[in-house]
């Protein structure tokens, strides 16, 4: 089969061989953005007067008939073309003639591939935006109804100090507002057009390029030709935020296998987001928490992958770079899998607060709330952190929690101590207590919820 790049050559590789170098087994992914980016060229060089206007006429009519057929998924695709550009031109030959050949004036595929991963990852980050508000929703929805459900903080997976479940979900909440942030940045770097940068040098064509980057809803154009088809700086951006995003989900994930889990019983996840065992009869799985928890190093990987490929290549385009978009098309699938999961395990798990309360009445988390009592009676904190470490090592030695010692214990480690200590250590009292700027009392938290809330525009 003659290639439509063959004319310099007077041999043909091997089926195999083509087939190890062809990329179109995944770029088909870019289809729709290929005939888009194509019909925005056409309509270019029509109106510099490179095409006349029946020429582009025809080849957008033809490019168009492509997307209907692409969009009912009736194209079928050749390796014997190599990629998505050469059998989109040769499919749009094959429908209105050797015109269709005159659509690659001015361009490169270097550009070509460029643009059709700038248009990709423009919508795909948009999606993934609007999935992000969307779980951030159903973590306010879920704090709305739990602000006073009381369960232990912990910090080196040991109880530290008793908090507001809704506390501990809106911590999340910020961390996706950040990761929402991250990828509204990305979209800068992500709108700017590489079309008719060429193969590196441009063109000697009068063509306009800040119109055709006008029709495909760019903000602008790479103002150098040799970096607008070498840069993917805007895909490792993309991926490097979808990895700070799965490393948000994957700490979540493994609080839910933990609370999920019988020595937590924090919450219990809906039948819809656990699997049972094949063995155990009584099992009940958090796979999908587990899966999300997994699937993190595949898109950690993926960004690795690509910034080792590029770290070592010159300037242009190099063949490598075809490996630029497996990782990409995969990380865009499994962030945008894992986030509508994780919505709805969220929205649907049920939370014992029974459980959660009872895990604070139980231990010493109160500690830090009789430090303080001190400290605000006016002894150092130091000294108070000493007097209340030996009331536990006391009780430790007892067998009991701080609640059950008597007052007259109290008073003899003590003379600050008063009989309204019960009251500090009452764990909802310690909770309710906290109300420093995004502390952990009910009313700051509640009011932590009502910014949110505005910041999703859940209310006006």
């Amino acid at each position: 089969m003659k290639k439509l790049w063959g004319g310099r050559f007077t041999a043909s590789a091997e089926e195999w061989v083509d087939e190890f170098g062809a990329s179109i087994p995944f770029d088909q992914e870019l289809v729709l953005e290929d005939i888009k980016g194509s019909i925005a060229h056409a309509t270019m060089l029509s109106k510099c007067g490179i095409l006349t206007e029946k020429e582009a006429e025809t080849i957008i009519g033809g490019l168009k008939e492509l997307k209907e057929k692409a969009l009912k998924k009736q194209l079928e695709y050749s390796t014997k073309y190599e990629d998505i550009h050469l059998n989109i031109e040769h499919m749009l030959t094959e429908l209105i003639g050797p015109v269709g050949g005159k659509l690659h004036t001015g361009r490169s595929r270097n550009d070509q591939v460029a643009t059709d991963m700038h248009l990709y990852l423009s919508d795909q980050v948009a999606e993934i935006a609007a999935l992000l508000g969307e779980f951030q929703e159903t973590l306010i929805e879920k704090a709305g109804d739990h602000i006073e459900t009381v369960m232990p903080g912990y910090t080196h997976l040991q109880r530290a100090q008793p908090i507001s479940f809704a506390h501990h979900l809106m911590a999340y909440f910020w961390m996706l507002e950040r990761d929402k942030q991250r990828f509204t940045e990305v979209l800068k770097r992500i709108n700017i057009s590489p079309l008719g940068a060429g193969a590196l040098a441009g063109t000697t064509f009068p063509i306009d390029r800040e119109y055709s980057a006008e029709l495909l809803g760019f903000e602008g154009i790479y103002q150098n030709s040799l970096d607008a088809v070498s840069d993917r700086d805007f895909i490792l951006e993309f991926m490097s935020a979808s990895s700070i995003l799965m490393m948000h989900l994957s700490r979540f994930a493994e609080e839910i296998i933990l609370w999920s889990s019988q020595e937590f019983r924090f919450v219990e996840l809906d039948d819809t987001f656990a699997t049972g065992s094949s063995i155990m009869p009584q099992k009940k799985n958090p796979d999908m928490a587990e899966l999300i928890r997994g699937k993190t190093g595949r898109v950690y990987g993926g960004l690795m992958s690509l910034l080792t490929i590029l770290k070592g290549l010159p300037l242009a385009y190099n063949k490598d770079m075809q490996e630029d978009k497996e990782g990409m098309f995969d990380t865009v699938k499994t962030v945008k899998g894992s986030l509508k999961i994780f919505s709805g395990m969220v929205k649907t798990m049920t939370v014992n607060t029974d459980n959660m309360k009872a895990s604070v009445t139980k231990d010493f988390s109160n500690a830090t709330e009789l430090a303080d009592y001190l400290a605000a009676k006016g002894m150092p904190f130091r000294e108070a952190h000493e007097v209340v470490g030996k009331l536990v090592l006391d009780c430790i030695g007892k067998g009991c929690f701080l609640a059950d010692l008597p007052f007259e214990e109290f008073k003899a480690s003590s003379s600050l101590f008063e009989e309204d200590i019960y009251e500090a250590l009452d764990p909802y009292n310690a909770v309710a207590r906290r109300n420093s700027a995004g502390g952990t009392g009910f009313a700051e938290v509640e009011a932590q919820i009502q910014k949110a809330r505005l910041l999703t525009g859940l209310e006006k």
